[in-house]
């Protein structure tokens, strides 16, 4: 086994290698910017031999500078967001604090079953700032195709197939947000740096409605019911975070899961893997980190997005009530392993014990238990005149769980797992 935890071999990798998974686990079209200092970088066109997944890693080699940070974008059909994206990331000063420290960064955008020009563009941009850029020298970009669409797959070929083995820190990055203060990106870094006890770093998610000068009353509901939820401790979102490399390479994400990756990887990572107790501090929200990304403007494309989210809630109930916990102390250690291989073995696993749960519960309010009564707990936990102002999101978010825990109870019954809302107008 070699430093970056991957078992040479069999598809030169620890798992998600087997080109029995299908089509999605091939990328396709992959290009390189590498640099070899002090000679400026060229593009170099690869194509990924799924057999050979180290191949066109950027590891660390005799003569490179340490490759320190590794960061993915996944990327669905955002032709329209991506160069904002990437602008934002960029300006960025985690590039100049690792060259300081003679540290180099790699950046990987993962086009996964994109139908526009979303990787010309990321493309174009790697280009140009490969070029242009005041610490060209001490990052690599790349981007790369995936045949197959979901943001499960993409993190899992990115996290075990894609990133360079000598990365100690990764990134994982929507496409279609904006990164706010310069310095974002090097907190959470620094922040992970200096507390060894933390596995991932997160920022601070603002809603783009905020800035907006009129807002309609869906919208002021939205905003309202967002601070009536938001949780304290152990917050991760997935649109942005940096998470240590040794951790993610310890998780696989079930290939049916539908969403909400979120709360798996915080459920395992502030269990250690199902072993102890739960430990908040396990994730840390970093100061002076935030990123801004695209709400929901409309009752339906709310509606849809709350389905899609009770879907995955669901899901995660269902993986780590019903079998998570049920697994010998010695897989739970390896669940990567555990359940790269279950997806293998038996790939309508997943899909069976959701069904099976949605069976049991018999009524849509049963879906996800917990999911209605929170909203009024953390309500009666405000204080004050705060109560009151709050109610009427409360109420609201209230309503919109019944409708859409309905929507997801239909879904799911009816033999459905994978849910792709097309983007709506309010996010385009």
């Amino acid at each position: 086994m070699n430093s970056g935890g991957r078992i040479r071999g069999w598809c030169g990798q620890i798992f998600f290698c087997n080109p029995d998974y299908g089509e999605g686990s091939v990328c396709s079209g992959a290009s390189t910017y590498f640099k070899s200092a002090p000679v400026r970088p060229k593009l170099t066109n690869v194509i990924l031999d799924p057999m050979n997944w180290d191949a066109p890693a950027l590891d660390d080699s005799p003569g490179e500078r340490p490759l320190y940070v590794s960061i993915g974008i996944l990327a669905w059909n955002e032709e329209k967001s991506i160069c904002p994206a990437l602008e934002s990331l960029f300006r960025q000063t985690l590039f100049g604090k690792l060259a300081q420290r003679n540290l180099r960064c790699e950046i990987v955008c993962v086009a996964n079953g994109c139908t526009d020009g979303t990787l010309d563009i990321a493309a174009k941009t790697f280009a140009d700032q490969s070029r242009r850029h005041p610490c060209r020298e001490y990052f690599s970009c790349r981007h790369l195709d995936l045949k197959e669409r979901g943001k499960i797959n993409a993190w899992n070929c990115y996290v075990h197939q894609i990133s360079a083995p000598g990365a100690r820190f990764l990134f994982l990055m929507d496409a279609d947000i904006l990164i706010n203060e310069t310095e974002t990106l090097w907190n959470m870094v620094a922040a992970l740096e200096g507390n060894p006890n933390a596995v991932v770093a997160t920022d601070k998610p603002c809603n783009n409605i905020r800035t907006r000068r009129r807002k309609s009353l869906i919208e002021r509901l939205s905003l309202r019911a967002a601070q009536v939820t938001r949780p304290g401790e152990a917050k991760l979102c997935t649109q942005l975070y940096c998470i240590r490399a040794s951790t993610a390479r310890r998780i696989h994400l079930p290939k049916d899961l539908p969403a909400c990756e979120d709360g798996f990887i915080k459920t395992v990572v502030c269990t250690d893997f199902l072993t102890r107790e739960v430990n908040p501090a396990r994730i840390m929200i970093v100061p002076g980190a935030s990123h801004t990304f695209k709400g929901h403007t409309s009752l339906r494309g709310i509606l849809r997005n709350h389905k899609r989210q009770m879907i995955g809630q669901a899901a995660i109930y269902v993986l780590v009530a019903d079998y998570l916990q049920t697994l010998a102390l010695s897989e739970r250690k390896n669940l990567a392993v555990t359940l790269r291989e279950k997806d293998h073995r038996d790939p309508q696993w997943l899909k069976r014990l959701i069904a099976e749960h949605v069976h049991r519960a018999r009524f849509f309010w049963r879906l996800v238990p917990g999911s209605f009564g929170y909203r009024f707990k953390r309500l009666a936990r405000s204080k004050g005149f705060r109560k009151i102002t709050c109610l009427p999101a409360t109420l609201a978010g209230f309503a919109v769980s019944m409708v859409s825990s309905f929507m997801a109870y239909d879904f799911l019954k009816r033999g459905g797992v994978s849910y792709w809302p097309a983007k709506s107008a309010d996010q385009k």
